[in-house]
């Protein structure tokens, strides 16, 4: 058990923070000392840390306490969705690193601001959160979902990666040719089909979380061979554009 001094100093959490999150029911401590301190147990301390998750998503307290307390809470997705998130800061950091590297061997100020640009970061954000949501998408993904066993769920992700294996055939093409084009309209009539209703708002979501590195992008060369996700990132961005 630690004292609410050394959870504070252990995660950077404040005591009045602490104290908060127990006033308004989010995070109770494990117990108290003979003094009437709060005390934290590891379980609290796991909890803590999904709390701090979802804050980098970006949600509200009290939408966090919900979320929490849900039968549905998956810690694991939480924890995919952040690791990807931070992915996407570094690969933003490693930019802005770049950018001032270069501004500064050559002395001169350069007229690109991309590397300032955090809409990906953002959008990617927003999709995260809409799978705790209460949106149309979610809610139909639930319905599909939920009545599934195991074994029928297996085949649905089976069915979504070959698509990309034969995305991994097409790698030599444009992207804009009309074979990846016609492939791409296959990928969202099977994600609609399956999930939810894949707009082309979405899917163009969709597109940017492949190319972004993490588990998306990994699985996705690993079924079409190396550049898979990158060509069908493309080839969806493409397919959007002229939507």
């Amino acid at each position: 058990m630690r004292t609410v001094n050394e959870v504070s100093k252990l995660t950077g959490v404040s005591i009045r923070a602490l104290q908060y999150y127990d006033k308004m029911g989010l995070l109770a401590p494990s117990g108290y000392t003979a003094s009437g301190y709060r005390l934290y147990d590891d379980t609290a301390l796991e909890t803590l840390q999904q709390i701090l998750l979802l804050k980098e998503l970006e949600f509200p307290l009290k939408e966090i306490a919900k979320i929490l307390s849900s039968p549905g809470f998956d810690r694991e997705k939480a924890l995919d969705q952040q690791i990807e998130l931070l992915l996407l800061k570094k690969e933003h950091l490693e930019q802005l690193i770049s950018f001032a590297r270069e501004v500064k061997e050559k002395g001169e100020i350069k007229m690109d601001f991309t590397a300032f640009d955090t809409k990906k970061i953002e959008e990617y954000k927003e999709r995260a959160k809409a799978q705790w949501g209460d949106t149309p998408a979610y809610q139909e993904y639930e319905k599909k979902n939920g009545h599934r066993s195991a074994k029928e769920e297996n085949v649905v992700m089976h069915g979504l990666l070959e698509l990309f294996v034969e995305f991994g055939g097409m790698k030599e093409m444009a992207a804009d040719e009309n074979k990846p084009q016609a492939q791409v309209k296959k990928l969202q009539d099977y994600i609609s089909e399956h999930f939810y209703h894949c707009t082309n708002e979405i899917l163009a979501g969709l597109g940017q979380m492949y190319a972004a590195d993490g588990e998306f992008k990994k699985n996705i060369d690993h079924a079409g061979g190396d550049g898979t996700a990158d060509f069908a990132a493309e080839a969806i961005r493409i397919y959007c554009e002229r939507a």
